[in-house]
């Protein structure tokens, strides 16, 4: 498929330290690609680099094919929706949308009033005076009544409460499935966007340390808890993310394991469970920080 994001090399460095470092991946036209890691990770500076609010300091960033820093028509297919997104002195919400259907030719008015009234926006406040989940709530709707070929949402529903965060995914998914486009999202609550995710991108310490599609993720990891000495034998020579034991009872999760191996597992009298995208996650990244520390 066409690649409407492609990095290769792409670095970012202040002073000595390196943001985003050697990052290569692409994110295919019409596709939900997760921008995945830990707070200070560097996925804003790479969203940054990606719609042109940044210079790199080496490597290549092309968005649409092309170099997205002062590419007006590049800018004009993206919307860029921040956690922190400032809007002008005195904006009301009403003020946000309106310059927003200024701005993207495919804005939706329908759609953007009915976001309005589902997250309870209240069009004729001033931004600065609303409640952190009602601003992400302005943002969300830009976001999605937009329909920029590429919408990239850096945590903007941070705000939002359990109930709004699984309206904002719904709704999402709703007019994508009816509008594709191509969508970055960056996130730390991995299991409430895992089932939207065609793709997964994961930054750590500025480094990509996963860059693959979602399905074939779901199901690599598998947790075996049983007897010490059963999974002590079972792990060794595997691609262990995690132990834990507790006097004669082990826990481990490992990557890879095929059905044989599993059925294997369970006639030895160990229980097998399914490992989550968050979990896989959180072990890949703690083994790349045991890593660095080891360094």
């Amino acid at each position: 498929m066409t690649a409407v994001i492609a990095t290769s090399g792409l670095t970012k460095r202040f002073g000595r330290t390196n943001a985003v470092s050697d990052a290569t991946f692409e994110v295919a036209e019409h596709s939900i690609c997760g921008l995945l890691g830990r707070n200070g990770a560097g996925k804003s500076t790479l969203m940054n680099l990606i719609s042109g609010q940044e210079f790199a300091s080496s490597g290549e960033v092309a968005v649409f094919g092309e170099n997205p820093v002062e590419n007006a028509p590049v800018l004009a297919r993206t919307c860029f929706i921040k956690e922190s997104q400032a809007y002008p002195e005195g904006f009301k919400g009403k003020h946000a949308l309106r310059a927003a259907s200024w701005i993207f030719p495919h804005w939706d008015h329908e759609l953007a009033a009915e976001l309005v009234d589902e997250f309870s926006v209240p069009m004729d406040r001033l931004i600065k005076k609303m409640s952190r989940g009602q601003r992400s709530a302005v943002g969300v709707v830009i976001g999605i009544a937009a329909r920029a070929d590429l919408t990239i949402f850096d945590e903007p529903y941070a705000g939002l409460d359990a109930v709004a965060r699984q309206l904002f995914y719904d709704r999402l998914l709703q007019d994508y499935s009816q509008h594709p486009r191509t969508i970055l999202m960056s996130t730390h609550l991995i299991d409430e966007v895992a089932d939207l995710l065609d793709h997964v991108v994961v930054i750590d310490n500025g480094r990509l340390i996963m860059n693959e599609s979602a399905d074939e993720l779901r199901g690599t990891a598998t947790t075996l808890a049983g007897k010490h000495s059963e999974v002590q034998r079972f792990a060794e020579g595997r691609d262990v993310l995690a132990w834990d034991a507790l006097g004669g009872l082990a826990t481990v999760t490992i990557v890879g394991l095929t059905d044989d191996e599993r059925r294997e597992a369970l006639e030895a009298g160990l229980e097998a469970s399914p490992v989550s995208l968050q979990q896989l996650i959180i072990g890949r990244t703690r083994g790349n920080q045991r890593e660095e520390n080891a360094s």
